[in-house]
């Protein structure tokens, strides 16, 4: 079931400096697995500690899958898997994310306020959201847009913009001033992932930057321009993407990669029972769609519940789930951690 229409869940085009951005829209070996009792919150598994990047505390890895399956009674939940390399965030962590383009305040809440009201507001989220859990420890992360899809096709036809590398450099900054982690998004537009992926090695080589995908941006196979219909991305070019990070992990000894990938339809992420894991990485499938809480569900038990992938994440939008939707406010934190399973990943825009 799609979330919206199409015409209400395509990206709104609007000019700045030139060029156009798009507003987001939106919709192996087995672990072991034992019983948990009481699971106290996580103090342990933060990926800064020097403990936990020197090693697993599997025992507790197992608690924490077994608790976000949420009594998950459809056998897809949790994910078997390879156990991570030492330094995994997830599931030790829930990241709180405020994602956006410091381009445009109406991309996402990364860039909707002045920096300091929006760190202000992202850490007063993140408190919040430990005292809703108190078994999984909430973190902050920046995710920031750095290829945006455009309207016009540019000088070589592909629909696309990079970002000049100094505002990542402005973004890594930020992060550090409060000791958050950095994702970096891309809008392939009419480009490739194999294209655009590599041009990023430099960030992707840090050990607190992480990546994500929006496949409605992803339009190459259709040859359709950013706007006029939804992308899609296949496991085939999914694992392409994960077997290359998995490779700058090993290469430069870091802690495992998040691979955060957009999804608010089924055709956006075509065989998923195809894509790979690898112990280097973390792949997150973040539910994308905006809409009242009926719709929003919905979309989550359509696709992001009944294919699971490893890991799941939610989006929250400050405005779409509430102005544009007809509702006071958004879903609360508690109303979120009632789903099957428990997202770890938690985006606003």
């Amino acid at each position: 079931m799609r979330l919206n229409t199409l015409s209400l869940r395509m990206k709104h085009l609007i000019g700045l400096a030139g060029f156009f951005l798009f507003l987001s829209c939106s919709e192996n070996n087995n672990t072991k697995h034992t019983s948990t009792d009481s699971i106290q919150k996580n103090t342990g598994g933060s990926s800064n500690t020097k403990e936990q990047k020197n090693t697993l505390d599997t025992a507790l890895y197992n608690k924490l899958t077994k608790h976000i399956s949420n009594g998950d009674t459809t056998g897809r939940w949790p994910v078997k898997h390879d156990y991570p390399l030492p330094g995994a965030v997830l599931p030790f962590n829930r990241v709180i994310a405020y994602y956006g383009n410091l381009y445009s305040n109406r991309m996402g809440a990364l860039a909707k306020w002045p920096k300091q009201e929006m760190i202000k507001r992202l850490m007063t989220e993140v408190k919040e959201w430990n005292e809703a859990d108190t078994v999984i420890k909430s973190i902050p992360a920046l995710h920031y847009i750095c290829i945006t899809a455009q309207g016009a096709p540019g000088k070589d036809g592909k629909y696309r913009f990079r970002m000049p590398h100094g505002q990542i450099d402005t973004v890594l900054k930020w992060a550090k001033e409060i000791n958050a982690v950095v994702f970096l998004d891309i809008q392939v537009g009419l480009s490739t992932l194999q294209a655009e992926v590599p041009l990023l090695e430099k960030y992707l080589s840090m050990p607190n930057v992480h990546f994500g995908i929006d496949p409605e941006f992803i339009l190459a196979a259709k040859g359709k321009r950013p706007g006029t219909a939804v992308g899609s991305v296949d496991a085939t070019d999914i694992n392409w993407v994960s077997n290359y990070l998995a490779g700058l992990v090993r290469k430069n000894n870091l802690p495992p990669k998040m691979f955060m990938i957009h999804r608010f339809t089924q055709g956006m992420v075509t065989n998923t029972k195809n894509i790979k894991l690898y112990p280097e990485l973390q792949i997150v499938m973040d539910m994308d769609g905006w809409g009242v809480p009926s719709k929003k569900k919905s979309t989550w038990y359509s696709w992001i519940h009944a294919e699971p992938v490893q890991f799941t994440g939610f989006k929250l939008f400050y405005v779409n789930d509430t102005e544009k939707s007809g509702q006071k406010e958004m879903m609360t934190k508690d109303e979120v951690l009632k789903l099957t399973p428990i997202p770890v990943y938690i985006q606003y825009q």
